[in-house]
């Protein structure tokens, strides 16, 4: 495992902490949660090992079970008038997981994976 130097142990906090607003961006704009995720799969290998990696897990976790919640669950259901409240309890959750994961960010915690 690699020591981190201080300036690079800064940037993988500030990039941990851009994905968590692009995500929660996205709760209106959808497009920033594809920027969120392109982030973490590009800089995942630099937050191997890192105090940020079970952030890096957590982001990509939210981001891929949202959208498939989104996806297979509101379309699957969507036609027995069920979609929208499906919809609705995803979003909710998508809330939930940004809002914990930026409160453990911002209290130094790792992530429950």
């Amino acid at each position: 495992m690699e020591i981190l130097t201080r300036e690079d142990e800064q940037k993988l906090h500030t990039i941990t902490l851009v994905v968590y607003i692009l995500q929660a961006v996205s709760l209106f704009v959808g497009v920033t949660a594809l920027v969120a995720i392109i982030i973490n799969y590009i800089k995942r290998d630099d937050w191997r090992g890192s105090a940020y990696e079970s952030h890096c897990i957590w982001q990509m976790r939210t981001f891929w079970y949202a959208l498939l919640g989104y996806i297979v669950v509101s379309m699957l259901v969507f036609a027995f008038g069920l979609g929208v409240l499906i919809a609705g309890v995803v979003w909710l959750w998508y809330v939930y997981r940004i809002v914990k994961g930026i409160l453990y960010f911002n209290d130094g915690k790792a992530m429950p994976l």
